[in-house]
This record gives C-alpha cells, sequence and structure tokens, in this order.
C-alpha cells in the first residue's frame, strides 16, 4: 500500500506546529481511530440486533487513516488507539498499524494500543506485535459461553479465548474490559477477577452508555459501580494505584490476585475535566466527546485540501470540544443521550 502522508512536506527546519489545545488549555495527546463501524458480534448493551453500517464508499481509506495518523502526530498526540467496531474485521488493518507503528521507532509517537472482541485476534497477534502494539484491550462480558453468547447474540467463546491465548503467546499485554450489566452478568465478576489473577490481566469494569437506541432498555441494566466496588470490598483488598494509561479509568490494586482493576464511571463519577482525547471515526468525522455530536468532517478536507488545511479543521474542531459529557440513565424508554452507537466512534 502507498500511504500519502502530511509530515512528508514538512522541511527539517520548519517550527515544530502548535499542540493541540482545546477551549478549557487541555492538550490534546490521545486519538482513538476507529477503522470501521462494522462488527462481528452483536452485544446488547451496544447495538440493535438488526444493525446499518456505513456504505464502504463513505469510509475512509487506510492510506487516509495513516495520512490523519500522520497530522495528529505531527501536533503533538503521543497515543493512538485502533478500534471500531471490530478493528480487525477491516481489510488493511495490518497495514495500518504497520505505517502508523513506524512513529514509536522514530520517538514521534509513545504507544499504539488495540480494543478487540479478540473473535479474529489469533490471526493477527504476531503482525500486530511486529507493528509495535504492546497493549491490547480486549472486551468480554462472560466466562459462561451460554451467557457470552446470550449477551453477544452471535458470540463463541471460545473462539474469544483462543484469541486472547494467541495474543498473550505473541507478547501482547492482555487487559480485560467488562461491561457491568445489572441481572446479566454482575454475579461473574468476583470470577472475572480471579479468572483474570489467574491469567495475570488486568481488568477494568465499565457503566454501560447510552449511545444509540438498542433493543433493551438501558435502565434494565445499568449497574453503578459505587455499588459493584462496594460489594467487591467485602470480598477482595481493593489497594489505591495510581497507574494510568492516558484513558478514562481509575484503578485500584487486587491484593488477592495482584492485578490491578479499573473503574470506568461515566454515569456515577464524571471523570471529564482532564480529557487528553477526540476520536475519528471510519468516516472520517472528529468527535471531541463521546457524549456530545459536535464534530468535523475531515474526510472532505483531507481528499480537497492539504496539510494546513487539515491543521486548520482540526483547530476549529477542538474549539467546539466540551469540558464534560451529558450521560445520564434515569427515565425508562429515555431516548439515548446521543443517536449513534458506541460502534461509530469506538470505545
Amino acid at each position: 500500500m502507498s500511504f500519502p502522508s502530511p509530515m512528508s512536506n514538512i522541511r527539517p527546519d520548519t517550527p515544530p506546529p502548535r499542540p493541540l489545545t482545546d477551549s478549557f488549555g487541555r492538550r490534546i495527546t490521545y486519538l482513538r481511530l476507529s477503522v470501521t463501524d462494522r462488527c462481528d458480534l452483536r452485544c446488547r448493551y451496544c447495538m440493535s440486533e438488526a444493525m446499518t453500517f456505513l456504505p464502504r464508499k463513505e469510509v475512509l481509506t487506510i492510506e487516509e487513516m495513516g495520512a490523519v495518523a500522520d497530522a495528529f502526530i505531527a501536533r503533538g498526540v503521543r497515543k493512538i488507539r485502533l478500534t471500531g467496531g471490530e478493528p480487525l474485521v477491516r481489510r488493511g488493518v495490518d497495514d495500518l498499524a504497520r505505517y502508523i507503528g513506524r512513529h514509536i521507532a522514530t520517538g514521534a509517537l509513545d504507544e499504539m494500543t488495540l480494543t478487540t472482541n479478540a473473535t479474529r485476534l489469533s490471526q493477527h497477534a504476531e503482525a500486530l506485535f511486529a507493528a509495535g502494539v504492546r497493549r491490547v484491550n480486549v472486551s468480554l462480558d462472560s466466562l459462561d459461553p451460554d451467557n457470552f453468547r446470550h449477551i453477544t447474540r452471535t458470540g463463541n467463546l471460545a473462539e474469544v479465548l483462543d484469541g486472547i491465548a494467541a495474543g498473550k503467546a505473541a507478547g501482547l499485554s492482555i487487559k480485560i474490559n467488562m461491561v457491568a450489566l445489572k441481572g446479566a452478568n454482575e454475579n461473574e465478576i468476583e470470577p472475572m477477577i480471579r479468572w483474570c489473577g489467574t491469567h495475570g490481566f488486568d481488568l477494568t469494569l465499565i457503566e454501560t452508555m447510552p449511545l444509540g437506541v438498542v433493543d433493551e432498555d438501558r435502565t434494565d441494566r445499568y449497574l453503578p459501580l459505587d455499588v459493584v466496588r462496594e460489594r467487591l470490598e467485602a470480598r477482595f483488598t481493593l489497594e489505591r494505584d495510581d497507574h494510568r494509561t492516558g484513558g478514562p479509568a481509575r484503578y485500584v490494586r487486587v491484593r488477592e490476585t495482584g492485578t490491578r482493576l479499573g473503574l470506568i464511571t461515566p454515569l456515577t463519577n464524571n471523570f471529564c475535566e482532564g480529557c487528553n482525547r477526540v476520536r475519528l471515526t471510519a468516516s472520517g468525522r472528529l468527535y471531541m466527546c463521546l457524549g456530545h455530536d459536535d464534530k468535523m468532517d475531515l474526510k472532505q478536507v483531507l481528499r480537497e485540501g492539504g496539510p494546513a488545511a487539515l491543521d486548520a479543521a482540526i483547530d476549529a474542531a477542538l474549539l467546539t470540544k466540551p469540558l464534560r459529557h451529558a450521560f445520564e440513565i434515569v427515565d425508562r424508554n429515555a431516548a439515548p443521550a446521543v443517536g449513534r452507537h458506541m460502534s461509530v466512534t469506538g470505545g
């Protein structure tokens, strides 16, 4: 593949580009790049059973995604996460990872990571590691095969476990992401902690978020993590841990397992004040916040303008970045906070 790059036009004596800063003075150093809105699972809290995905002609090419990544890295982004949908269903994702990963070798990028459901990780793990990926987040909400299939509608737990094993064998550090769901998997949280401890995986628990219309009422599944933590403290010794990965999770150390437990609490404990992230969709739309609809279409700018136009569009977009999201799950049958599904902008 040929990757045209805005950075290729930068002369060695060119002054460093301005760092990315929003109107609240926050430095933007983290880009979450959704390579596709498609997924091979249909998790009940994330999607409707019958989903309509982007026509392929509206999706950025792999080369265009590489060019946008270059532009953000040139402006001071230090971490990129490849996400989706399910990123490993996108043809060419290994090529994109190799292209972005070359910035790690030069020191321009600190880290490239991936979020996946691991159904196809066994086919990509070695290529991802070779490209420079060292950490992978795996979405896994149940270790019970029947419940896993119920939550995902179509999932085969054995495929996921094979993918996790392959990732670990390839040298990838695995972290498990588990959405806490009342009445669906809340009795599996303690076993998940112990399983992660046995395999040396950290675990992050996540509150369900009101994005996109799904086939169930989210009030039936919303499980506040302050309730979960109180329950866990009766069974485990949770010790303060100042570990940070650049994302919104806040961590404790589980003394009994020796592993970290992360908590992502968009509803019970808003974590937005220090936000350093923006999200680019597979269609080239730049979202400044997961919980707002303000966006900038970079696809048109990328195709019709040049590096200067792309920089100007990114700067204009950052002026609309809000201080915090407005998520809430209160009333039954209430419309979601934003209409787009999580698979559009990625986790």
